[in-house]
């Protein structure tokens, strides 16, 4: 009888301390370093609080009290290493579909390429955690929506994702940072926060776009 109590109140500690360990780690989005499934290792990053000092860190802390960072496009996290000023740019892939998806829907060449470089990298087989496929990273919905039949086809996806941005820099009367806003975090999410959410990973993702649009503009 004893050894049955000795056993039962094991396995409530166990069950108690999962428990804990699970309450104290909070996802906040999906993610991996290089935003697809299909390339580097996916690594996590864990925040925490130290007296006051917001950490980084890639090893689980020892305080109770953590989040886990996880993001989902190659642009969004913000604690990545790339020097997005020196990055190397993808110069002259899919030039016909960017000419005529820019004719189609008055944009610049340029902007389309900024965007697919923070979205995929130019990874035409690009899918992310959260469902998101090829080259502009069009969620299954979205591409449903715009008529794709086919979202890794350079084709489809880049004209599907060339309208949408279109539509969200309709939207937001031509304003190129809370378009890409929108194109990252939802159109909505923008028109709440009236402007660039506050959010680190859209954050870092307008920024980048940005560096990415003034570099591409100088081919």
């Amino acid at each position: 009888m004893l050894r049955r109590i000795l056993l039962a109140a094991l396995l409530l500690v166990t069950m108690m301390g999962a428990a804990a360990e699970q309450a104290k780690r909070k996802i906040i989005a999906h993610y991996s370093p290089h935003g697809t499934s299909q390339q580097a290792k996916q690594e996590k990053v864990y925040r925490s609080n130290n007296n006051g000092i917001t950490l980084f860190s890639d090893l689980i802390p020892p305080q109770d009290d953590y989040e886990v960072l996880l993001f989902d496009c190659y642009a969004c996290n913000p604690h990545s290493t790339i020097n997005w000023h020196k990055t190397p740019l993808f110069r002259a892939d899919y030039q016909t579909e960017i000419a005529k998806a820019a004719r189609d829907y008055q944009l610049e060449p340029a902007l389309i390429r900024a965007v697919i470089h923070a979205e995929s990298a130019f990874n035409a087989s690009a899918q992310s955690r959260t469902g998101a496929r090829g080259l502009m990273q069009l969620m299954p919905h979205t591409a449903s929506e715009l008529g794709v039949d086919n979202a890794f086809s350079a084709a489809q996806n880049i004209d599907a994702g060339s309208r949408y941005l279109a539509q969200m820099l309709q939207r937001f009367d031509g304003n190129i940072s809370l378009a890409c806003a929108a194109y990252n975090a939802g159109p909505t999410t923008v028109s709440n926060y009236n402007g660039v959410p506050p959010y680190p990973e859209t954050q870092a993702y307008v920024e980048r776009v940005g560096i990415l649009l003034q570099r591409y503009r100088t081919l």
